[in-house]
């Protein structure tokens, strides 16, 4: 039997090994150039391919307010280039260079403006950013890096060179539809959003939505003809669909304002407040806000109104007494004695908010509501169902507080109360005797503000309970494809004679009770209040004690349109629900019932009103076509007959029942203005058209500026106008 040859088996190991890395490294020197040497010869190559079948995006559909204003829509964003290989073949490069290779006073022009619509560069640096690709001969060369919106892109567009045929100037440009939301951050928690670039979907009504906002992508292909190349349609894509949601702009802005001014007084750091449509369950407002820490500024951040689970804390409180009410288990002519405000329950200490200052003593059970009671509340759920404290949370299931409401945000967590359960002994697996006591004020449960205000909703509705409704209907082209109808949940949450019973005890929480913020002189509030300590780390002793501040109730009590919930997040005292959330329900409530007040006009109308408006100076030929068209006389031999035309300056004034025009008032050109009494529009134009440029700060008419009158003006200067 031969030897086995050991020595040559790994010299051809070797050689193989070496091989295949000097193939290795071969390839990756070679990527290594394609990828820097090599890039723009092959990016060039690449816009040379043709596709036989290439996809045609749609647009999205729209998500509008109730009233039918854009709350996320699509807007065009360009992305520009110079194609140099077209401006020589067009013969257009003797615009760029002259024959002795020399900048033209053209390019130097379109480097100027490009420095004055992006002064982030100096007009030489431009110069040599477009030399440079002029250089290269390339195809694809940026103009400017960022993206560009419509508005802009015309500007470039409108530049010696770059306003010529693309064939021959070489300007090109990419068109992106990109999402955009025209009120910016307002309501951004329940619109949603998208991500910029694939325009995917990845939270709020865009998400939910998304199967009807997308729409379906259509396809063409490429047909060469006559040595070039056309696009034939083979199916269009379908744009998607807008939705109408319920929310109303004015309330949604009100609500926020609100909100962040309180939780800016408190030093807060999180806020929910949500505005509901009584008889629909409609979302006029939803608002959630967090503070960063490192500005102190607030932001619209996660949707904490549907998304979290929270202890409620004493707005829990109505519930569990319309538990008790409706089992015939209390009555309202029922007293307690809650003594000096401590009270041991099962070797825990329960508290009333005034212990230190000797407690309430013996309350009336509207009287417990009303003051906030805990002892008085969970002393009498626990006297009447401790030995049964399954029967109290079917009763909280049966009112609905504890009721899915099954809403269409992927983010929404359903309220979680806990069932009783034994085991085969007949022992508590999830009990204690403590937990009934503690789940009857509004801990160890787990409830999202918004099933709070649905519940406290159904109250104000006469007992129905209706979903909460964010998507009234899908259309297309303004004409309705599909509505949502009102969808009722519970055609009754209690008896008859139970729920006039609580109807009454909010009404007074908020008349005698610790609601009275909340209240308003102008028409009746009914609400309770709710003031919780969070849990941290698994307790509520852990270091600075966390509160959950709240306010739940609608308006006006007789008749009540609105139902409204504000949650404030705060460290540390004071900390109180009814002072502090309830001033948020108040400014709200007051602002929502003024904007609906309605009044006839002649009414407020008497010899003494001054009919005649107060006209701001500035271009009068526009103010007489208003005035005219508003039915107001004017004079002074004025003879206007279009608002398109010249402006011509000058100023109105009151006479004698009628406005009278003066013109003139306006100095030479290159001379500063006098700005005074101008609005800010007209302001703008009349300095802007003569070089400068304008800072506006305040609002009304321009009472100062900067420079004084009959001064020369210099191209670019900054002239600061303050208005009031």
């Amino acid at each position: 039997m031969s030897r086995f040859e050991y020595h040559k088996s790994m010299l051809r190991y070797t050689v193989f090994a070496v091989l295949l890395t000097g193939i290795a490294i071969g390839v990756l020197v070679k990527g290594f150039c394609i990828m820097t040497v090599e890039r723009e010869y092959w990016d060039e190559v690449n816009s040379l391919m043709k596709f036989d079948s290439i996809t045609v995006d749609p647009v999205r559909g729209n998500i509008l307010s109730d009233n039918g204003q854009q709350l996320a829509c699509n807007l065009p964003e360009y992305r520009m280039y110079m194609d140099f290989v077209a401006l020589q073949e067009g013969k257009a490069d003797t615009l760029w260079h002259d024959s002795l290779g020399h900048d033209t006073p053209v390019l130097l022009a379109i480097c100027d403006s490009l420095h004055t619509i992006f002064p982030q560069k100096s007009a030489s640096e431009y110069l040599e950013h477009m030399k440079k690709g002029y250089e290269k001969r390339s195809r694809y060369w940026p103009v400017v890096k960022q993206r560009v919106n419509y508005t802009v892109y015309q500007r470039v567009k409108a530049l010696p060179i770059f306003r010529l045929k693309p064939g021959v100037g070489g300007f090109t440009a990419r068109k992106f539809m990109v999402r955009n939301r025209p009120y910016g951050s307002l309501a951004s928690s329940i619109v949603g959003g998208t991500y910029k670039e694939k325009g995917l979907a990845y939270s709020g009504l865009e998400l939910a939505y998304d199967s009807v906002l997308k729409g379906r992508p259509g396809y063409k292909h490429r047909r060469k003809v006559l040595n070039g190349w056309v696009d034939m349609l083979d199916s269009a894509a379908y744009d998607g669909n807008d939705i109408r949601t319920t929310i109303d702009v004015s309330i949604q802005d009100l609500a926020e304002r609100s909100l962040i001014k309180e939780l800016k007084a408190v030093g807060g750091y999180t806020g929910v407040a949500i505005v509901m449509e009584v008889a629909t369950g409609d979302i006029k407002a939803m608002v959630n806000v967090d503070r960063n820490d490192s500005t102190g500024e607030y932001f619209e951040g996660r949707n904490h109104a549907i998304a979290d689970w929270l202890e409620p804390g004493s707005v829990f409180k109505t519930a569990s007494f319309m538990v008790a009410l409706d089992d015939g288990k209390i009555d309202t002519t029922d007293r307690v004695d809650t003594g000096c405000g401590l009270m041991q329950m099962y070797g825990s200490t329960m508290r009333d908010h005034n212990w230190h200052r000797g407690g309430y003593g013996v309350l009336s059970v509207p009287r417990v509501l009303q003051v906030s009671s805990n002892i008085g509340v969970s002393y009498l759920i626990d006297k009447y169902y401790h030995a049964n404290p399954e029967t109290f949370v079917e009763g909280l299931h049966r009112v609905g507080i504890a009721e899915n409401l099954h809403l269409p945000f992927p983010e929404y967590m359903p309220p979680r109360v806990r069932m009783p359960k034994k085991n085969k002994r007949g022992q508590w697996i999830n009990w204690s005797n403590t937990a009934l006591p503690w789940m009857s004020i509004g801990y160890e449960t787990n409830v999202p503000p918004i099933s709070v205000v649905t519940f406290y909703n159904a109250i104000a509705n006469g007992g129905v309970m209706v979903r909460p409704r964010f998507v009234k209907s899908i259309e297309r082209d303004g004409e309705v494809i599909k509505e949502f109808p009102v969808e009722v949940l519970k055609k009754q949450i209690c008896g008859k004679e139970t729920l006039s019973k609580i109807q009454t005890i909010l009404r007074q929480v908020v008349s005698i009770g610790l609601g009275k913020t909340a209240g308003s002189p102008s028409f009746a509030v009914s609400g309770k209040t709710g003031t919780a300590q969070k849990a941290s780390g698994g307790g509520y002793k852990n270091g600075t004690v966390n509160y959950l501040l709240s306010f739940c109730g609608y308006f006006p009590s007789e008749a009540p349109r609105y139902t409204c919930i504000v949650c404030i997040h705060k460290a540390g005292l004071p900390a109180s629900g009814g002072l502090m959330s309830g001033q948020v329900f108040h400014d709200i409530a007051e602002g929502i019932m003024a904007k609906n007040i309605k009044y006839d006009v002649k009414a407020a109308r008497d010899s003494l009103s001054v009919l005649i408006p107060d006209v701001k100076a500035g271009n009068v030929l526009a103010a007489d076509y208003v005035m005219s068209r508003l039915g107001f006389s004017c004079n002074g031999g004025w003879q206007g007959v279009h608002a398109e035309g010249r402006p011509v300056w000058g100023t109105v004034e009151r006479q004698s029942g009628t406005s009278v025009i003066r013109r003139g008032g306006i100095i030479a050109n290159g001379l500063m203005p006098d700005m005074t009494g101008m609005g800010a529009r007209d302001a703008v134009y009349l300095i802007e058209s003569r070089g400068a440029r304008v800072v506006l700060k305040g609002r009304g008419k321009v009472k100062r500026q900067s420079k004084p009158v009959g001064s020369q003006m210099r191209k670019g200067e900054k002239i600061i106008l303050e208005l009031a």
